[in-house]
């Protein structure tokens, strides 16, 4: 990537969450690799027609006794503490008519990626923007219902969702300190809507940025190396909570809560890769989950990650 980068060619990369496996793709490569690739800057889509069938959507999650299994051991953590947030993930089965492409094309999304036979995921959440030398990150962390009354003044000053904002803005703030110099919050608890053929959703977002340091100019894979994982998918401090994470969670994440992006040979646009959905054999997958602070209620946490089950298609 730093090669690459270095050398201003374009190309799109893909991070797994553990960072093991990174896929690269010049634009020329891309339409081969079977990507299709739906960003602000960049995209390769094709003509699509309407949607023409009402769509079925279903999903399985897991049972409340399951779902706290994993839960109690990241709530021992914390009362250790170990971490003080740490995002628990859960991967549900649904079922739906529409094919992994279809749900590309028709949902709405600021970041839509469909993988063949692989996955499909439709993030709002931008992981960093560099550009002309400036990075910029806006963690999202806080979500809620956007029908109750005064649903934003709520998740502002919702105590649990606050603590788990200022600890994801804070992390990411020390994160971008590795590789830039004047890193400061630009933006705090901003809110943003999300609509849904489910339920509309309202989310918190911050934004965080600093001047790339001249050591890390132009190195596009020593400044993601540096930063990965995200911040807002893992929790704090890192190194402790990913291993809680791989313990309570038992199960593998992949690419899910990875990263991807778009290089256009000067500047870079990435996600994280949440909202995300996964073929295995002739199963559907949706991985979800949310931040866990030592103010989580189990009830909360677990209406939290079956909330997010859902596809932006109207």
């Amino acid at each position: 990537m730093d090669e690459l980068s270095l050398q201003k060619v374009p190309y799109f990369f893909v991070i797994d969450f553990l960072s093991e496996n990174v896929e690269i793709y010049q634009e020329n490569e891309i339409e081969k690799s079977g990507l299709i690739i739906d960003f602000q800057e960049f995209s390769n889509t094709k003509e699509t027609h309407a949607l023409d069938k009402k769509v079925v959507w279903k999903s399985f999650p897991e049972t409340l006794e399951s779902f706290k299994i994993g839960f109690d051991k990241v709530q021992k953590n914390i009362r250790l503490g170990n971490s003080y947030l740490v995002n628990y993930t859960r991967k549900t089965k649904i079922e739906t008519n529409l094919t992994l492409e279809e749900i590309f094309y028709h949902s709405n999304a600021k970041y839509k990626v469909f993988y063949k036979d692989f996955f499909v995921f439709f993030s709002p959440e931008t992981f960093v923007k560099i550009i002309n030398g400036k990075i910029l990150t806006y963690p999202m962390k806080g979500t809620i219902d956007a029908s109750i009354e005064n649903a934003s003044e709520i998740l502002k000053n919702d105590k649990k969702e606050k603590a788990e904002h200022y600890t994801v803005v804070d992390l990411l703030r020390n994160d971008l300190s590795m590789v830039a110099d004047d890193v400061k919050v630009d933006q705090f608890q901003h809110i943003d809507f999300i609509k849904t053929q489910q339920k509309d959703l309202y989310a918190m977002s911050s934004e965080i940025s600093g001047m790339i340091k001249p050591e890390f100019d132009g190195k596009v894979g020593s400044i993601m190396q540096k930063l990965l994982p995200a911040g807002s998918i893992l929790g704090a401090p890192k190194p402790k909570t990913l291993e809680i994470i791989l313990d309570a969670e038992g199960y593998e994440r992949g690419y899910y809560t990875g990263v991807c992006g778009w290089f256009d040979g000067q500047n870079v646009d990435s996600c994280v890769m949440i909202r995300f959905i996964e073929k295995e054999g002739n199963q559907l997958y949706f991985k979800s989950g949310g931040g866990i602070t030592h103010m989580s209620k189990l009830e909360d946490e677990y209406q939290e990650m079956k909330n997010k089950i859902y596809v932006p298609i109207h």
